[in-house]
């Protein structure tokens, strides 16, 4: 089947600045690969949403293993035109995550997305942050400094809102160490919006290709400590993505044809046990979550996280959530929530 596209004028403007983000990015990445790499370039690969009636998307992944740990450059389009009983019109979005293989290389992800109603209404949702697993003041600073740029007037009530949705409370410590969230961003000129959005995108992409850039030039050593630091954020990494964050839970609860692609954002491996230690400290009843998740990825020592377990954590936590829907309330916070369930009923 063919994944067919919104025809609305914003929706169609909203995915060619999506795309042309997505093509951006992964040029750069393949170049990366091809200098200090393998040179093997990003892979695509489609989902479609009910056999692509209602859209779907197209994932770049990393194939390079020399460079990256893991990465995904995802763009999607789910869209409701021939579906008069739903109030969204669409939902339009890239979302990407870069891992590194080496450590001294920081992480980053980036969510651009549109938002469109059949009333009229629309919003933006403009996210950018760093995640090192050795910290770097250099590279905080100028990733910082990209932000405060690129956010313009709005800097200070995306970092503020970013800092605010990237706390793990359970732990007492942020995921990353440079956050922007900004939420139902809607000036009331979609053109002058759109503008902002990719001229956003294409500043936190370039900074953080000059990032890792540097860090690739020089290739520092990685010892043991640095991969063992690595591989404790790796892990919390996936216990914030599986615990917290709002935009992965929304997107299995809406539906199950992409659960590979909106697990993209995981690293490789993990701490089962490191993991495990923060059952205790989770607030009721994420304990059961943080429990299944350890137990699908084998319950004690250091989990490849494979294909089959992204699917398996997948449908653990859309259970979980289902179960528990007084537990969405533990997740992330910030100072709007969106309501992407809801808009998609």
């Amino acid at each position: 089947m063919k994944r067919k596209r919104a025809t609305e004028r914003r929706a169609v403007q909203a995915y060619d600045l999506t795309e042309g983000l997505q093509h951006y990015f992964v040029r750069k990445l393949d170049a990366l690969s091809k200098k200090y790499g393998d040179d093997r370039p990003f892979a695509p690969v489609e989902w479609l949403r009910e056999e692509g009636r209602f859209g779907g998307g197209v994932r770049y992944e990393a194939r390079d293993e020399t460079l990256f740990d893991h990465g995904s450059v995802n763009l999607s389009q789910i869209h409701y035109e021939k579906a008069p009983e739903k109030k969204l019109a669409s939902a339009t979005a890239i979302s990407t995550i870069i891992h590194p293989r080496n450590p001294y290389a920081p992480s980053m992800h980036m969510h651009i997305s549109r938002t469109q109603m059949k009333n009229g209404d629309g919003y933006w949702r403009i996210m950018a942050d760093l995640n090192p697993s050795v910290p770097n003041e250099t590279h905080r600073e100028a990733f910082m400094q990209t932000l405060k740029e690129a956010g313009g007037v709005h800097f200070e009530a995306g970092r503020e809102a970013g800092d605010c949705y990237f706390y793990i409370s359970a732990l007492k410590r942020h995921r990353g160490v440079a956050h922007f969230y900004l939420e139902g961003f809607d000036s009331g000129d979609f053109e002058a919006d759109s503008r902002y959005a990719r001229a956003f995108g294409d500043a936190v992409i370039d900074r953080y290709i000059e990032i890792v850039t540097k860090v690739f030039e020089s290739a520092p050593k990685a010892d043991e400590a640095a991969r063992k630091q690595q591989l404790a954020y790796h892990t919390l990494y996936l216990f914030q993505v599986l615990t917290l964050d709002r935009g992965t839970t929304s997107g299995l609860l809406v539906h199950d044809q992409n659960d590979v692609g909106i697990m993209g954002s995981l690293p490789s491996h993990v701490d089962v046990d490191l993991l495990k230690n923060w059952i205790a400290e989770v607030p009721a009843p994420q304990e059961k979550l943080v429990a299944a998740i350890a137990q699908i990825l084998g319950g004690s020592g250091i989990a490849e996280v494979d294909i089959e377990k992204k699917k398996r954590l997948a449908e653990a936590v859309r259970n979980h959530y289902r179960t528990c829907p007084e537990a969405l309330k533990l997740q992330a916070g910030s100072v709007m929530v969106p309501p992407t369930v809801a808009n998609h009923r």
